[in-house]
């Protein structure tokens, strides 16, 4: 094709591509359904990935939970059962009464396995993997979801926590991926979930290697994402999910600027799960939880680094984590003094 006219092909594909975003604004597209799918939660014993559970739970996925902590991650389970038997005792009154609806699943279709993984280390996923394959089937719906973070200035962090950081925030996505992935580039089909951060997108001070790992995440999803349609493999679908400061402790007395917290709280954990589930079951590429969250990128990529700087002193995000820090440093002493170290 003449460059001209390619150059004139693309820019109208690219306008067009503005409107049905704008149109997704407008009309929310249908929700795929995930019923009788093997998805796969990382982290899923608490917080996000405990809620991302239910939710799938309740449109009937067949779960598969990842955690480092067995007891956690069987509580999970507890709940996500709990769940299919409410599904499970409608479907039955459903039936009896004789407006059931068409596609029922069977009661044996609805289950749950748990397995106790630390994403971090390699071998550990590849060979928990494996026997996700044999003991259940091949995954659909990938949600790596598992994070931790160290709470330690730079200086004063140990190497051995950055690693730990690095290894299970962006390391652990190549791992999940390349175990995954085959099988659902052989069959076209099936759905790969990052769950990021607003810090992968934008930095603050204080938390290096918790914002190089999401940042180096989010770089993984989007090239991911570009190698899976230079390879045609419009089947599978990718979702990044980088939502705002969250309240399920882990970033536990951080603060911005006090007249401006009432305008930007915390995120409620269900209300950020919920909206990130939206995006998966409609394909939604990408998802940041506030909108506002899309703006603050914008202008972090069009500004000058200083007046960033001057917007992040004037909403107190310059230090919001300094008092996290604090906190973290304050329970480690009060630990070792009761171990008496």
């Amino acid at each position: 094709m003449n460059i001209v006219v390619e150059f004139f092909v693309v820019t109208f594909k690219v306008l067009w591509a503005f409107v049905l975003a704008a149109a997704r604004w407008l009309v929310r597209p249908k929700e795929k359904s995930v019923a009788g799918q093997v998805c796969l939660i990382t982290g899923a014993g608490s917080g996000l990935g405990r809620l991302f559970a239910l939710e799938f739970a309740r449109r009937r996925a067949l779960l598969v939970l990842w955690d480092i902590n067995t007891q956690s991650n069987e509580e999970t389970a507890g709940m996500v059962r709990h769940i299919y038997r409410d599904l499970e005792a409608a479907d039955a009154a459903a039936l009896q009464a004789g407006t059931g609806e068409e596609e029922i699943l069977p009661p044996c279709n609805l289950q749950v396995f748990t397995y106790t993984c630390d994403v971090g280390k390699r071998e550990n996923v590849y060979l928990t993997a494996e026997r996700v394959r044999k003991e259940v089937g091949e995954v659909s719906v990938l949600v790596n979801n598992a994070g931790v973070v160290s709470g330690h200035h730079l200086l004063e962090c140990p190497d051995e926590l950055i690693e730990r950081t690095m290894m299970v925030n962006c390391h652990a996505h190549f791992w999940t991926t390349k175990a995954f992935l085959p099988t659902m580039l052989e069959i076209n089909h099936g759905h790969i979930v990052t769950v990021a951060s607003s810090l992968g997108l934008f930095s603050t001070a204080g938390v290096e290697d918790y914002c190089a790992s999401k940042f180096g995440v989010v770089g993984f999803h989007e090239s991911l994402s570009h190698e899976l349609k230079a390879a045609e493999k419009d089947g599978i679908k990718t979702t990044l999910v980088c939502p705002y400061l969250v309240d399920t402790g882990m970033f536990r007395g951080c603060r911005i600027r006090k007249e401006i917290e009432p305008f930007l709280p915390p995120l409620k954990p269900d209300y950020c799960v919920k909206q990130a589930m939206k995006a998966i079951l409609t394909d939604q590429p990408m998802i940041c939880t506030p909108r506002l969250m899309y703006i603050v990128t914008f202008m972090k990529s069009i500004l000058p680094f200083e007046a960033v700087v001057c917007m992040y002193r004037f909403l107190g995000a310059d230090k919001c984590m300094y008092p996290f820090i604090a906190q973290r440093k304050q329970a480690t002493n009060n630990n070792e003094a009761k171990n008496g170290i």
